[in-house]
Parts: C-alpha cells; sequence; structure tokens
C-alpha cells in the first residue's frame, strides 16, 4: 500500500462515492474538519483505492476504500494508524465502514455529538405577533448580533454577507438569531442553528427559530439538518420540539 499527499479535487469522484455510501448526512461542524484537514490518497500500485484525511495532524476525519477493494479495508486502516500520528477519530455512525474498522480496534468511544434530521411530517406554522420581526440579517444588525452572540460563532460579518444568518426581534430587542450553513460537501443540504438570547432564555424562541429555518430551507429547495453536543439536553429537547429527529451520532473515537 502507497500513501501520497493529495488536493480534495484530485479525488472528489472518490468523495461522492463516499458520501453516495452514507446512511445519512452529517452536519456542518464534522464538515469544517473534514474540510481543513490533510488528504492522502490510497494506492494498491498505480491504483488509487481510497483515501483519508487528518486534521490537525492528529485527528482522523475520513477513512474511505472503494468497494471493490474493500476486502483489504482492515490490512490499510492498520498500516495508516501505524504510519501517521493519530491520537483519536472523528466517526459519525452513518458511515457503517468507518466504524466498523475503528470497533475493530477496541478504541475507547466517547459521545461527541448527535447529527439530526428534518421529520418531513410538515412544518407547524408559528406565527410572529405584531411586534415581532424575522429576516435575513444585514450589516445595520451587526452590533447587536455580537452584542447578544458574543463568541457563539465567529466572521459575523463575513456570515451576513453571505446570506447565513438571520435575526429574530420583538420591537428593538433581539430575541435570537438563525444559522443557516450550506453543505460544501452534500448537495442540496444545509446545516441549520440558533442562539437564544440568554435573557429570554426557556420561552420557545429556539423553537421558534428553527421551525423557521426549516421553511426557509424549504422554500430554497434544500434539506435541514443540525447538530448538537452529546450532552447538551436542552438544545436536543428544543431541535426535537421544533420537527428535528436525530438517528446519527458523532464519535470521538480515542487511540489506545
Amino acid at each position: 500500500m502507497i500513501t501520497k499527499k493529495c488536493l480534495i479535487n484530485e479525488i472528489q469522484y472518490l468523495i461522492d462515492e463516499y458520501i453516495e455510501s452514507l446512511s445519512s448526512p452529517f452536519d456542518s461542524f464534522l464538515e469544517e474538519h473534514i474540510l481543513a484537514s490533510t488528504f492522502y490518497k490510497i494506492q494498491e500500485g498505480f491504483i488509487i483505492v481510497g483515501y483519508f484525511a487528518i486534521h490537525n495532524n492528529d485527528l482522523l476525519t475520513q477513512f474511505y476504500i472503494s468497494r471493490a477493494y474493500q476486502m483489504s479495508s482492515q490490512r490499510m486502516f492498520s498500516q495508516v494508524l501505524d504510519s501517521y500520528s493519530v491520537n483519536s477519530l472523528f466517526v459519525p455512525t452513518c458511515d457503517e465502514l468507518f466504524i466498523s474498522l475503528a470497533v475493530d480496534k477496541d478504541f475507547t468511544i466517547n459521545k461527541q455529538a448527535y447529527f439530526f434530521q428534518d421529520n418531513l411530517a410538515g412544518i407547524v406554522e408559528s406565527n410572529l405577533s405584531n411586534d415581532e420581526s424575522f429576516r435575513a440579517a444585514n450589516l445595520e444588525d451587526l452590533i447587536q448580533i455580537q452584542q447578544t452572540c458574543g463568541d457563539f460563532l465567529d466572521q459575523y460579518e463575513r456570515r451576513i454577507a453571505n446570506g447565513e444568518l438571520f435575526t429574530y426581534y420583538r420591537d428593538s430587542v433581539m430575541l435570537g438569531i438563525g444559522i443557516v450553513e450550506k453543505s460544501n460537501m452534500i448537495k442540496g443540504l444545509a446545516s441549520i442553528g440558533m442562539f437564544t438570547n440568554e435573557a429570554y432564555r426557556k420561552q420557545g424562541i429556539g423553537r421558534f427559530i428553527i421551525i423557521q429555518l426549516r421553511k426557509w430551507c424549504k422554500e430554497q429547495g434544500v434539506m435541514p439538518v443540525s447538530g448538537c453536543w452529546y450532552y447538551n439536553e436542552a438544545s436536543k429537547r428544543t431541535l426535537e420540539s421544533a420537527g428535528m429527529v436525530t438517528k446519527t451520532r458523532l464519535l470521538n473515537i480515542q487511540v489506545n
């Protein structure tokens, strides 16, 4: 087996194969780690049979072998782990090959996050009152977004310019923001999320924002997904109450 560093566009056809093999999609948190990784192609002689990706020199974010060569996947996986300084793995449970190879190793498994999908059961209308507004953010909102959300996100100005942020106001009070990040890896997919003003939590604001973002995604013809830290029960309840369901987990697996 030979491994060679490569650009992501050199193995795009393999990434497309990988995405097609998934049982469910993943959100922008994992995607950002994948796209910030260094990619390597795996060769048997002159034939490219798969690829892997390592984030920050120690986190394995991708490992994929084409179906015709998967009889050698255990050997190749072991060789990658032996040859690179991998300390941990980000493995979504929708990736059957990757999770199976990790389980073979009896590594320490930690639960990192939930990944959610739209329940496809229709969107319950949640109407605005006369003194409320929900709309795409503009630069006039920037200072108030920064004051309300602090370091919850980065690059607020860029996100506003890209149409990723939405604001929810009651009169001049910002109740919260919505976030939409279109996937760069999975066509027709967008990650949605929200942040609620701390002074107005436990009032259904987060639920309202997610419902509005689901509605926006439907109008745009994209499928919404979302995620939250595995131990954030409040976020999990909010997403579920707004029509999102989870059957997929992100695992943070430690190499022993």
